[in-house]
């Protein structure tokens, strides 16, 4: 039967995630060290586990209002002015969803009208283009560039708008390349986001994981941003709980309103237990945060210092737990670079064009992964860099 007929044509022309395909040959092969996932080598904090179980032995397995539980609203709300300094009502300005990526699809459907042009600075993470194209939308893509450390200049976003531009992903801490905005860069091209009238809606999923002295600085605290920005956050990356498959989103009330029916007819209502566990982590778990943060660091340190021994130029990530190394000077492909890198040293990364076409010459290498892996992984890679040079 042909089944072409039958399936969406939008569906069907998306391109699967290029980060699976490394993943899933890791799997498949013996003693491979897998730097390809951005998921925390960390458990998820006792006391947060605690909480998800108390809520399952007293019965609490029932729906949750759409929104969320109130106090989980909250406690997002009380943590985003304490971390932040940005208030939002719980009652109407917070919504809890099924990760950040539910976050980033309701965002793009509440907010993208057939034929909208969406700018996405790239290198990005894979689901930004496909997702605006399922709401209908157009991606434009803004290539951002090593020499200005992968952020996103005022000139790139200007020379990116026409009159049908009508929202700005602004995804940083960036995966795949570590890139932060600093807030004087945030006021730069806030200018042109006013100016213009352009929706923001910016994922702030790695805000916690941030070094070198920098504190993430939200574009929704920039002068008039915050009635033009939708956040999408999570609990995955910043207190290891992905599996729990949770996350919320921030905005003005009139948005929200729009985004929650989607979520209610779509969903319904997040995970109960999840819930739960999550109300701890926003009370209890600020520390937990400050040690992974502090054990990535050490990572981050070691793994760009030695990358950039080997040869492979690699420029200082100041967030997220991702580096972005380049490796032209191998004269490999990344798609030939990672295919080789995993069958002949049992080393999985990322090829950098899985991440948009600007990404070509580069990988993504996560470090979170135990210190212990990354040491034998940096010396596997280090033999086949030294390999390749021989080979030519």
């Amino acid at each position: 039967m042909d089944y072409s007929k039958h399936i969406n044509k939008t569906i069907s022309g998306v391109k699967p995630s290029g980060i699976r395909k490394f993943f899933d040959i890791a799997v498949e092969m013996d003693n491979v060290i897998s730097l390809s996932i951005g998921e925390p080598d960390f458990k998820t904090p006792w006391h947060i586990r605690q909480a998800g179980i108390e809520s399952l032995e007293r019965g609490k397995t029932f729906y949750t209002p759409n929104r969320g539980l109130f106090e989980l609203r909250k406690e997002i709300s009380n943590y985003y002015f304490r971390r932040f300094n940005l208030s939002y009502i719980p009652e109407t300005e917070v919504l809890v969803t099924v990760g950040g990526s539910e976050g980033i699809d309701l965002a793009f459907r509440t907010l993208v009208n057939r034929g909208d042009e969406v700018l996405i600075p790239q290198p990005a993470f894979v689901c930004y283009e496909p997702l605006a194209e399922m709401a209908g939308g157009v991606p434009v893509i803004i290539e951002t560039k090593e020499e200005n450390n992968f952020r996103l200049t005022k000139e790139e976003l200007e020379a990116a708008i026409t009159d049908k531009t009508t929202m700005l992903v602004l995804p940083f801490p960036n995966n795949p390349t570590g890139a932060i905005m600093e807030k004087k860069h945030l006021e730069e091209i806030a200018e042109v986001i006013i100016f213009f009238f352009i929706d923001t809606a910016t994922t702030e999923i790695y805000a916690e994981l941030t070094y070198g002295g920098k504190e993430h600085v939200s574009v929704a605290s920039i002068d008039g941003m915050k009635e033009r920005t939708v956040i999408v956050s999570g609990f995955s990356k910043a207190y290891a709980m992905t599996g729990w498959r949770l996350g919320y989103i921030l905005g003005p009330a009139e948005i929200l309103t729009q985004t929650t029916k989607l979520h209610q007819y779509g969903i319904m209502s997040s995970p109960t237990t999840a819930q739960y566990a999550a109300i701890e982590a926003m009370k209890n778990g600020d520390n937990d945060i400050k040690d992974m943060r502090s054990d990535y660091d050490i990572r981050r340190r070691l793994i760009v210092g030695k990358l950039n021994e080997i040869g492979l130029t690699c420029f200082e990530p100041l967030g997220a737990f991702y580096t972005f190394p380049c490796i032209r000077s191998t004269g490999l492909s990344s798609d030939e670079f990672a295919t080789r890198l995993v069958k002949e040293k049992r080393v999985a990364v990322v090829p950098g064009n899985a991440f948009g076409e600007c990404g070509e010459g580069f990988v993504r290498i996560s470090y979170a992964q135990s210190l212990k892996n990354i040491k034998i992984a940096l010396k596997r890679i280090e033999d086949f860099v030294k390999e390749l040079k021989d080979e030519g």
